[in-house]
């Protein structure tokens, strides 16, 4: 698999394509990463240094990866935190110029904007901006659960709400939806639930509850789904692989006492998922 990711970078730390290349790369695919920001460490620091690139930047490399005449070759477009639309304007109209070359090609769109107890946390403007502009445009969602309610605009507080959530949201254009981070009424005391939905049903994994949110969990887990669906074509193997190996990873992150995740110290399980979480099927 070619993967065209446009996401941001950090020297320090494993976050946006820091925190997706190297998975998607154990996992044995081709990564072309165009960087956002190539900064010192992640903005949960409060403090950080470097550029944070100007669009125009961006469309530059893609135009240069353009003139090789790969871009028909690329099997996904993967995109993570947008924040601005008209970084979010160029990384669409790259999809559109991947699907135009090839049209069996994915664009995957982590709608990264907020979540439980931070609330938003990007810039006024852009949640809508996901919501009406990019996500429609997407073959593949990966929303946490705050951020599926804001696409749907409503409230889910059970497994049934939820669903009803995602195909609210599918009928806007994505096929795929990995919802994460899910708590309702009838989730087990300490434990996390991760839904997938397509057009051939849905599932559910149940996961113990780890007491860390480390930075980039997110960008991983959406890079996994992505690399899993499209080599097994079943959005259950790929929800039952994807966690697997995030837990793991969380877990080595939580032991090693880091905010940084363990990604390197956690490649086996990368790139060999274990049957850890059997899905559960929904409908």
């Amino acid at each position: 698999m070619k993967i065209l990711s446009i996401q941001s970078s950090v020297a320090y730390g494993h976050v946006g394509n820091s925190a997706a290349v190297f998975p998607l790369q154990r996992l044995g695919h081709d990564v072309w990463p165009v960087l956002t920001v190539h900064f010192s460490n992640h903005t949960g620091y409060g403090a950080w240094r470097g550029p944070l690139l100007a669009p125009t930047d961006v469309a530059e490399v893609i135009a240069g990866i353009a003139d090789r005449g790969v871009l028909g070759s690329a099997d996904a477009v993967l995109s993570g935190y947008q924040g601005d639309p008209a970084m979010g304007a160029v990384i669409l109209d790259t999809v559109a110029k991947v699907k135009a070359a090839n049209p069996d090609a994915l664009y995957c769109c982590d709608p990264v904007m907020g979540d439980v107890g931070r609330g938003m946390f990007v810039r006024p403007g852009i949640p809508e901006y996901l919501r009406d502009e990019v996500v429609p445009r997407a073959d593949i969602i990966t929303p946490n659960q705050f951020e599926l309610d804001f696409l749907a605009g409503r409230t889910t507080t059970s497994l049934a709400e939820l669903l009803e959530a995602v195909d609210v949201v599918r009928a806007t254009g994505p096929r795929h939806v990995l919802v994460t981070s899910v708590l309702h009424g009838d989730v087990p005391q300490g434990s996390l639930e991760v839904v997938a939905v397509s057009d051939e049903g849905a599932w559910v994994v149940t996961t113990p509850l780890l007491p860390i949110s480390p930075n980039g969990g997110g960008d991983v887990t959406a890079a996994l789904y992505l690399a899993h669906l499209f080599t097994t074509g079943s959005p259950a193997t790929a929800l039952e692989r994807t966690t697997a190996s995030i837990f793991a990873v969380f877990e080595a992150t939580l032991a090693a006492g880091t905010r940084e995740l363990q990604l390197i110290a956690s490649q086996d399980v990368i790139a060999d998922p274990p049957a850890r979480f059997a899905a559960r099927r929904l409908r």
